[in-house]
């Protein structure tokens, strides 16, 4: 059985230590995304960005 738990908290110090890399990314990601559907959800993109943000 896979362990879930312990790769989300391996994910998790991760993140932690790599933090201006997620963020740059998530914003890039957000960037592409927000280009992909028209520029119609950017609102809702903008907000999950800075919920991955402030999340790492």
């Amino acid at each position: 059985m896979v362990d879930f738990k312990g790769a989300f908290d391996k994910l998790g110090d991760l993140a932690e230590k790599h933090d201006d890399k997620v963020d740059a990314a998530a914003e890039k990601l957000g960037d592409v995304i927000d280009d992909r559907t028209g520029n119609k959800h950017s609102e809702h993109i903008d907000r999950a960005v800075r919920e991955i943000q402030d999340r790492t």
